[in-house]
């Protein structure tokens, strides 16, 4: 067993207010500069929709991530022949219309104009030519629009597609996205140039800019569309997960910055020998063959092997401390986002508790229920759910729904000062001591609870970088310290 620790980042979607606070501290920290204009490291979308860069989820046009040809796991895009033939060109790359062309507003124009009988305009002038433009689209264009055919008709996931032509029926909820810093990333299998690694120490997958040069392979592989090309430097660039804040044990800046503190970011361990079952699981079973790799943090034996695989004693106390445990394998209540890329994705989704359903015939109404509604209730359809959390498996959505619904009921009791019926949760796995946990992690957390994030070691600092980068992972290599 080949125990190791990953950073990860969990969000609760039940919390998400859509307010792009988290986006806005992304781009004024990292992507606030020539040539990253376009670049949302952070973005956040309005779900069912198009998404950012357009329709990113359709694997179909952008040929992302990995795929399974029986027993192999090969890269959908790629193999060494159209490596080679589109070494100088990417056909299924997102065109700079597919994320939006940015742009500023020619605001001299309002005070340095000639007097004129008109109020002055200050006309939209593109960020990349400096020439004026149309504006036709933006990196959130398609906000709150769940309900419009013009883009939500397009979402992958919408296989009921009628339920847009009946009002009763919509539902929206937000989405937020960052780079998932994948346990088999399909950007650092892609690169020609090996300028893309996952760090050993935490994690994190960078893009190592001296090597970089520009072939953009790893835009094409990464079926999330979260490595960007830089038009002024000519190198990828993407998340870096804030490891410059990581390190120093602070949260990063869109968790931080968190409005509805939705957000939860900790440390797990897993099984790197594990990786290869994972991802030759069948699409149903991805979650599950996922979640056997995380390795309880409280198990002796495991603390064992972690630390004869150089696993600093912080890390492992971090691990026992944090959320992602809990919420990912003891509650299994967060999800990873399209688990069929077959990338294995290290930021988790608790699914979003929706509205009422209202149809023609019969209209829920919460207050003429004694009871809080059933998940056959909520508007958001479970098929639709699985399709981004499970890989269609709809059986594990329905125990996590079904798990927070009797949450609810069980704390609702309480909060009144009714005696709680743990029957209620027995039925659902959890008993009482775990549901006050559980309870804890979605509404009570504080900012020591929601951020187990241990100090980087200083002694990765005197290793060799040339003896770094020559240690091997699962199909990786770790490079240099930095990047982005």
């Amino acid at each position: 067993m080949d125990v190791r620790a990953q950073l990860v980042m969990i969000f609760h979607l039940d919390k998400c207010l859509g307010c792009h606070t988290c986006s806005i501290s992304c781009k004024n920290i990292w992507t606030d500069r020539k040539g990253a204009e376009y670049m949302w490291w952070n973005n956040v979308e309005t779900k069912p929709g198009a998404g950012y860069p357009r329709f990113w989820e359709n694997q179909e046009k952008y040929k992302g991530g990995w795929v399974l040809k029986g027993n192999n796991v090969r890269l959908k895009a790629f193999g060494k022949l159209s490596t080679l033939l589109n070494i100088f060109y990417q056909p299924h790359m997102p065109k700079l219309e597919d994320y939006y062309h940015p742009w500023t507003y020619e605001y001299s124009k309002l005070y340095e104009g000639d007097e004129e009988d008109d109020q002055p305009v200050a006309e939209p002038i593109s960020l990349i030519t400096g020439e004026k433009m149309e504006i036709e689209s933006g990196p959130n264009w398609d906000d709150d629009l769940g309900g419009s055919p013009l883009y939500a008709e397009n979402d992958v996931n919408l296989e009921e597609r009628r339920i847009l032509n009946t009002f009763s029926r919509l539902f929206m909820f937000y989405l937020p996205r960052i780079c998932n810093h994948c346990l088999n990333p399909a950007c650092v299998a892609a690169c020609p140039q090996r300028a893309i690694y996952k760090r050993g120490e935490d994690g994190i997958v960078l893009v190592d800019q001296e090597t970089c040069r520009g072939w953009r392979f790893c835009v094409t592989a990464c079926p999330y569309k979260k490595v960007y090309y830089n038009w002024n430097t000519g190198k990828s660039e993407k998340c870096i997960f804030c490891y410059p804040r990581t390190e120093t044990a602070q949260a990063n800046a869109c968790a931080h910055s968190c409005v509805g503190k939705i957000r939860q970011v900790g440390v797990i361990l897993y099984d790197a020998d594990g990786i290869d079952d994972v991802i030759k699981s069948r699409d149903r079973d991805l979650v599950d063959a996922q979640r056997r790799i995380i390795l309880d943090p409280n198990n002796e034996n495991i603390v064992k092997l972690a630390k004869e695989n150089g696993v600093p004693d912080s890390w492992i106390e971090a691990a026992k401390k944090s959320p992602a445990y809990d919420l990912i394998k003891r509650f299994e209540v967060a999800f990873p986002l399209h688990p069929e890329f077959r990338t294995v994705p290290m930021t988790f989704y608790i699914p979003p508790l929706s509205p009422i359903l209202a149809t023609q015939r019969i209209a829920y109404d919460v207050e003429d229920y004694e009871e809080i509604p059933t998940r056959e209730m909520l508007r958001v359809p479970v098929k639709y759910l699985s399709s981004l959390f499970s890989a269609g498996n709809e059986e594990i959505i329905h125990e996590a729904l079904d798990r927070m619904i009797a949450l609810r009921h069980y704390m609702r009791a309480k909060n009144l000062g009714e005696e709680g019926d743990e029957s209620i949760l027995t039925k659902v796995g959890l008993d009482a001591d775990r549901a006050e946990r559980l309870y804890r992690l979605f509404t009570l957390a504080g900012y020591e609870e929601r951020f187990a994030i241990p100090s980087a070691r200083r002694e990765y600092d005197a290793v060799d970088v040339e003896e770094r980068k020559g240690m091997k992972g699962f199909g990786i290599t770790t490079g240099p310290r930095g990047g982005i």
